[in-house]
This record gives C-alpha cells, sequence and structure tokens, in this order.
C-alpha cells in the first residue's frame, strides 16, 4: 500500500529497502540492513547453547542463543546488537563486525556475508611467505607444454610461472625487493614495455589504467593495509605516470587483451590473455593463449625447447 514502511525499520526507503544514511565500503555492495537483521537472527537461533558453554537451562522460549548472550560474547550492549536484528541502528563498524562473526561462530563464507551485507569491506587474511595456491598451480603446470602461465598474489607480485612463460620473460618469481611486480615493472622499465607491445598509445595507457584500476580496488580490499599502502607509496615516488592515474580514482576487477611479444629467437607471438582468479586465496593465474589462426603455436613450441632464459629489468 501507498505509504506503507517496512514493520521492522521505519525509517527504512522505498527504493530497495535501504536506509540511506548507510554508505558502504569500497568495493562492495550497498549495504542492506533487513537482510543483514534476518541473517544475525538465523545465525543467533541455530546456535546451540551448550555448544558455546552455556546453560541450556529450561525457560528458553526461543531457539538458539538469547540476544544478551550474543551481546556479551561480542562485547556491545544488547540494545544494541537488538537494533541490528531490527534493522535500526547505526551502521557496525569492520572491528563490530569481526565480534559478532566470531560470537556467532561464522564459517569464512558466512564472516564474508556478514561484511557484504553491511556494506564494509571483508578483512582478507594474509597469506604465508612462498604460498602458492593449489588450484592455479595444478592449472599452471597442466598448460605448461602450449601456454606461457604465471601465478601472482593480488597485488600483482609474481609467485610462480611456468618454463614457457620464464623462457619468454625470464624469472620474476623470488626475486628480491619490487623486481617480481608486474605493475612496478610496467611503470618504471621502458624495456618491459618494449616487450609487451601496444598497438599504439590509446592502447599502451589502457593497459596501465587497467593495472591502475585493479590495484586501487585490491587496496581497499584490503583495508589499506601495510604492504599495500607502501607499494602505492612506492610507485607513487617512481613514476609520474603512474601518480597521476592513481589521481583518477578508477576502480576495475583486472583485465587484459590480446598481447604482441616480439622475441628474437622465434618471432612474432600473438597471445590472448585470460585472468582466473582463485576462490580459495587472492592469487590468479594468468595465460597467454595463442591467438587461433596465427604461427604462435608452433613457435612456441620451438621457444620451449630452448634452455636460454632471458631477464627483462
Amino acid at each position: 500500500m501507498h505509504g506503507m514502511r517496512h514493520p521492522l525499520d521505519p525509517a527504512r526507503d522505498q527504493l530497495g529497502g535501504r536506509d540511506p544514511g548507510w554508505r558502504s565500503a569500497p568495493g562492495t555492495q550497498v549495504a542492506d540492513r533487513v537482510e543483514l537483521g534476518q541473517f544475525l537472527r538465523r545465525r543467533r537461533e541455530g546456535l546451540r547453547p551448550e555448544d558455546l558453554g552455556l546453560d541450556p537451562g529450561s525457560r528458553r522460549r526461543t531457539p538458539g542463543l538469547r540476544r544478551g548472550e550474543v551481546a556479551a560474547m561480542a562485547s556491545m550492549s544488547e540494545a544494541y546488537y537488538e537494533s541490528l536484528e531490527q534493522a535500526r541502528g547505526p551502521q557496525p563498524s569492520v572491528s563490530m563486525l569481526a565480534s559478532l562473526a566470531t560470537a556467532l561462530r561464522m564459517t569464512p563464507d558466512e564472516r564474508r556475508h556478514l561484511y557484504l551485507l553491511a556494506g564494509q569491506a571483508a578483512p582478507t587474511s594474509a597469506e604465508p611467505p612462498g604460498h602458492v595456491d593449489p588450484g592455479l598451480s595444478y592449472t599452471l603446470d597442466a598448460v605448461a607444454a602450449t601456454t606461457p602461465a604465471f601465478i601472482s598474489d593480488d597485488l600483482s607480485n609474481v609467485v610462480a610461472q611456468n618454463p614457457l612463460n620464464v623462457a619468454l620473460f625470464g624469472s620474476f618469481a623470488g626475486r628480491p625487493g619490487r623486481e617480481p611486480n608486474l605493475t612496478w615493472h610496467w611503470f618504471t622499465s621502458p624495456t618491459w614495455r618494449s616487450v609487451l607491445r601496444s598497438a599504439s598509445p590509446q592502447e599502451e595507457e589502457a593497459t596501465g589504467l587497467s593495472y591502475v584500476a585493479d590495484l586501487r580496488a585490491v587496496v581497499a580490499q584490503r583495508g589499506h593495509d601495510p604492504a599495500a599502502a607502501a607499494l602505492v607509496g612506492d610507485l607513487r615516488g617512481a613514476s609520474a605516470e603512474f601518480a597521476a592515474m592513481w589521481d583518477r580514482h578508477q576502480v576495475s576487477t583486472l583485465h587484459c587483451s590480446t598481447k604482441t611479444v616480439l622475441d628474437q629467437r622465434v618471432g612474432r607471438l600473438d597471445l590472448d590473455c585470460v585472468v582466473l582468479a582463485s576462490p580459495l586465496s587472492r592469487q590468479r593465474l594468468l595465460l597467454l593463449q595463442p591467438v587461433p589462426g596465427t604461427p604462435t603455436a608452433e613457435r612456441l613450441g620451438r621457444l620451449g625447447q630452448l634452455t636460454g632464459q632471458p631477464r627483462y629489468n
């Protein structure tokens, strides 16, 4: 009916049921406080008091935990927690969401969903040094005979390469400092750009913008952690071009197009670029597939027989 409000939230507007006072964090969808309240209630009702060391008692009128029990475990007032379940009150902070996820014993998938509903960027866990995503590593090895490929983290640090990729571009994984970082090479090494030949200045600019827009999205997803902030700071100091692109505030996930590589040993290689992101880690697999109808596949086969592995610095 015209003029009716949602029964749980007098401030709920009529455009999708979201409170215009809530602002979502970068890299997230718009917060949905009604869905958040229902999600919290279902998680609370799905827990058994005895599983958390609480007295199940005999006077519980509803299944699961009481609101006050969740609030106490999350170190917040019962009134504040109740306002969240009833789609009222202020937007919860990242630290508040972390406390709720712990109190309600949420799985990693449930935690990510909780942050999404609250309009906050879910924190990502740090991966140990040298870690390579097992699923991506399997694919990297599976295409080794025909396709140059590498695995990088979300900051574009190369963590693994197959032999064809090393034969074509040299070794990046395991090198010191910024040497494994492809965004760093793009903005600081003219030699590296000459290897990844662009058809036009416009295409070259588009490649740079793609690196920068992806990095800006990743920085927000990481919650501006020290590793991401340090990389941005170093790039701004080393490249005026990067600094100018960074200040445009463009955001997008990494994508790439057909690349042309001129190799002195086997000639021109036309390669379709494909990016696969792991659902289980921050890492990505980038494949350079031979463009059908070109001699690239045959030339890559010849390159694979060579033992020289040049470095492009």
